[in-house]
């Protein structure tokens, strides 16, 4: 297995400012309540066969129902919560060939990436990631990813690009479906610091360094 390369990207720098919730009903409250909101990990629908095997070649549009987002786990006065992200905002193109992904473009609006709170989505725009300044996070391939018949395992290599750097990433994905439609899970660690953007530390709440970036991409034939 390849050394994955850890990669920040903006959308996981998210911040809970919740200090009102916490001081009524406590951290505990608040630690319970953040973790039943956090979205359950972005994995291939039960009808969703291996791809590869079936004429899956050309070009495929990235469709209603795709999403991205971030998970990051935080510590709000001493105890741990889990916070998720996500977006529906989400474009692109992925191109196939012979049973081998060949070309792949992905496209983010990151101000639109939303929690269940809005004073961390408005921290985590015009603070953490400076949306009006960088407003998209892309991915691009780089080396083709090869479909194996029977198994939906699939390493796409490629660059990132969020908060105006751009670093070269492996995502442990999984490919699925037919000839009419595709989707597409995954998730690549994270280190915030290597794109510039600063895990916050507000006191009462801290988010750690590292997290992962994640996303469920539904795909269109043409």
């Amino acid at each position: 297995m390849r050394t994955r390369t850890k990669a920040a990207v903006g959308i996981g720098a998210a911040v809970v400012v919740v200090g009102g919730a916490a001081a009524i009903f406590g951290p505990g409250w608040y630690a319970d309540r953040a973790e039943e909101a956090a979205a359950d990990e972005p994995s291939l629908s039960a009808s969703a066969a291996p791809a590869a095997g079936t004429d899956t070649t050309g070009t495929w549009a990235v469709s209603d129902g795709s999403y991205a987002g971030y998970r990051l786990d935080e510590v709000l006065q001493g105890e741990d919560v889990t916070v998720t992200g996500r977006t529906e905002d989400v474009t692109g193109q992925v191109t196939i060939s012979d049973s081998e992904v060949t070309e792949a473009s992905i496209e983010v609006k990151v101000a639109t990436i939303a929690t269940d709170s809005g004073n961390r989505d408005g921290y985590f725009r015009d603070n953490a990631i400076e949306a009006e300044k960088f407003p998209t996070a892309t991915f691009e391939l780089t080396e083709p990813a090869a479909l194996e018949a029977g198994a939906t395992e699939v390493e796409l290599v490629g660059d990132l690009t969020v908060h105006g750097v751009t670093t070269s990433v492996t995502v442990e994905a999984e490919v699925g479906g037919d000839a009419d439609a595709l989707q597409v899970v995954g998730s690549v660690p994270i280190t915030f610091a290597d794109f510039g953007v600063e895990a916050p530390n507000l006191g009462f709440v801290k988010v750690e360094d590292t997290g992962s970036v994640e996303f469920s991409l539904e795909l269109a034939k043409g």
